[in-house]
């Protein structure tokens, strides 16, 4: 599956990569040439839920409100708020940490790594910025680990994004506490034109790649 570039005020449907997932349209990363990113719906008896912004929920907002409006928008980190609000009415949390900086309507904060019902769970993994968090959501399929920027794939490998205001020693952390947990799917917030949207791994494969993404941030380099 690949990646289109959309204008962000056309009317477009959802892709449904997998039972009960909806990925948005891909939307250009403006500071970044190549770089795409989405937004995506879980579609859940508990209540729709929307993972990351992107202009890719304005473009599919009928489709996004066909399937039942989403009780809250979660986002990875602040840097999602170089976009424009949605349009619909959706409440948007972030952490505490990084609700300052997000240049959108905060309706509320997580602190603390809890559960949003029995299958959906917020893990805060702070380094690319201070509440940089992750969402782990079980759909009784597949375990689809949301990892926003803290880790994405550029040509088939895993990588950091280590910025000069990030913070090295919790990014270090937070890459030793996303080895322990039991996932199927990556889905990173942002990725290269022409790459999936998600990366099916076992285990094992999970293991290898993180532990190569921990060795290299711990000796320094950025990605």
């Amino acid at each position: 599956m690949t990646t289109d570039t959309i204008p962000t005020k056309s009317r477009q449907g959802l892709e449904s990569p997998l039972a009960g997932l909806y990925a948005t349209p891909a939307a250009p990363l403006p500071f970044l040439d190549g770089i795409l990113v989405r937004s995506f719906l879980l579609e859940r008896e508990q209540g729709n839920i929307l993972i990351y912004h992107s202009p890719g929920i304005n473009a599919s907002s009928e489709a996004i409100l066909e399937r039942g409006r989403p009780d809250r928008l979660l986002i990875n980190h602040w840097h999602e708020g170089m976009y424009d609000a949605p349009e619909m009415d959706v409440p948007i949390f972030v952490h505490e940490k990084d609700r300052e900086q997000t240049d959108l309507p905060i309706a509320g904060t997580f602190s603390r790594r809890e559960k949003i019902a029995d299958d959906l769970e917020v893990i805060p993994t702070p380094g690319h910025t201070p509440g940089a968090s992750m969402f782990l959501w079980d759909n009784g399929q597949h375990r689809f680990l949301f990892s926003g920027d803290t880790v994405w794939v550029r040509d088939d490998e895993w990588q950091a994004v280590v910025l000069n205001e990030s913070d090295r020693d919790s990014y270090v952390a937070s890459l030793s506490l996303m080895m322990q947990l039991d996932f199927d799917y990556l889905v990173p917030w942002g990725g290269r034109v022409g790459q999936p949207w998600g990366y099916e791994v076992d285990h094992i494969e999970a293991q290898e790649n993180l532990e190569q993404v921990f060795s290299r941030v711990v000796a320094g380099e950025n990605g």
